[in-house]
């Protein structure tokens, strides 16, 4: 999206060119930039052109073939009738079958093309048109225009409209510094892998200026044989030329009768244009896109409710695992457990020094008891003598 009022106008004459003139920046590039519109239209509109292919209709089938039905323990795939060959016997006309038919063959009658709103057409036209005038979309398309003097880049139409020669396109293109574009066309001519170069699609190469006419004159003769340069009239701009692939940013060469058609072409934002019916730009939902600006900004904030700060929900805690929790609960669990560490240290210390001395230590009732009780369930849980199973197996 611009915002200058004025683009100059060059001769590509001068060994350094200098403006000729000025004219009035068109409203079509203050159009918002949407690429997500762009690319979706792109993708409808691109493939309108195909050419319908399929496979032959008796392709897999031209053999006589039966299958052997059940009973004879092979699949009940169709197979080759006759005998003395190795052919015979094979299974035929499944896409898992040597000389087979393929699954789901393909047919003329596939959904091909692809409608799409007019008006989105047209906003996405628009939408390309404005990316073309800002030099970060058209570099990192991939274009020189480092020696361009101003992007978008608008011709003299009577210094344009004059070339009859390629020579003469050639020396214009080079005094306005958009013959670099051209030669990086033509180190990217490369040999297309696949099938497609058996198919008229042999070489690849990479896309340079796009020149747009008001009248067809000599010029587009001139133009023509330069390798990588479209032309374009800008009554029919497309958008598979303004932004190919689905991306913005092609670099375009207006003529200056060209560039201030675009208003009557598009309209502007309060008025309808004149060639599509009922047509005018698209105005942006927002004038200032810089959501997080918006919402930090004093205005919003000023006008928000308070922060509010969410009830603390307590986590329900097992004191018996928790010491501190127990404290809290009983202010004398901490003396108690003291009591019972330090009485556990002194018993442990006396079974030592008895130990040390071979004197056997002498058990409380409570280890006594523990001890019981412990003997009373390993006998309930003892297994059967094997002796006397083994005996009442033999009786």
């Amino acid at each position: 999206m611009l915002t200058r009022a004025v683009v100059g106008v060059y001769t590509g004459q001068a060994a350094k060119d200098k403006k000729a003139d000025t004219v009035v920046m068109p409203q079509v590039f203050s159009t918002a930039i949407r690429p997500d519109l762009v690319q979706e239209t792109f993708k409808n509109v691109n493939k309108n052109k195909r050419q319908a292919y399929a496979v032959s209709r008796y392709a897999g089938h031209q053999t006589s073939a039966e299958s052997w039905g059940t009973g004879r323990a092979v699949a009940r795939i169709p197979r080759v009738a006759g005998g003395g060959t190795s052919r015979a016997g094979q299974g035929a006309f499944g896409n898992m079958c040597r000389g087979g038919r393929m699954f789901a063959p393909t047919k003329t009658w596939r959904r091909w093309t692809r409608k799409t709103n007019l008006t989105q057409r047209r906003h996405a036209v628009a939408s390309a048109i404005s990316a073309t005038a800002i030099p970060a979309f058209v570099q990192s398309r991939g274009h020189k225009v480092d020696r361009v003097n101003e992007i978008p880049l608008v011709i003299d139409t009577k210094v344009i409209n004059n070339l009859e020669k390629t020579k003469q396109a050639v020396a214009l293109l080079k005094a306005v510094g958009a013959d670099q574009d051209v030669n990086k066309v033509k180190e990217t001519k490369s040999l297309r892998p696949g099938k497609g170069k058996w198919r008229n699609r042999r070489w690849r190469t990479r896309r340079g200026p796009l020149v747009v006419y008001n009248e067809k004159t000599t010029l587009v003769k001139a133009f023509r044989g330069i390798q990588g340069v479209d032309l374009c009239s800008v009554d029919s701009l497309s958008l598979l030329q303004l932004a190919p692939g689905g991306h913005l940013g092609r670099f375009v060469i207006w003529t200056k009768d060209a560039f201030q058609k675009l208003d009557s072409i598009f309209g502007t934002f309060n008025r309808s244009s004149t060639q599509k019916k009922g047509y005018k730009l698209p105005r942006a939902m927002m004038t200032n896109p810089d959501v997080s600006r918006l919402i930090n900004s004093e205005e919003i904030q000023s006008n928000l409710n308070p922060k509010k700060s969410a009830p603390r929900v307590h986590k329900k805690v097992n004191p018996l695992n928790k010491p501190l929790i127990m404290q809290q609960l009983d202010p004398s669990f901490m003396q108690r457990r003291r009591t019972q560490i330090l009485s556990k240290i002194s018993a442990d210390k006396t079974k030592a020094e008895a130990l040390a001395k071979g004197v056997k230590p002498q058990q409380s009732a409570t280890e006594k008891k523990r001890l019981s009780a412990k003997k009373s369930i390993n006998k309930k849980n003892r297994p059967a003598n094997r002796k006397f199973v083994t005996g009442l197996l033999a009786k």
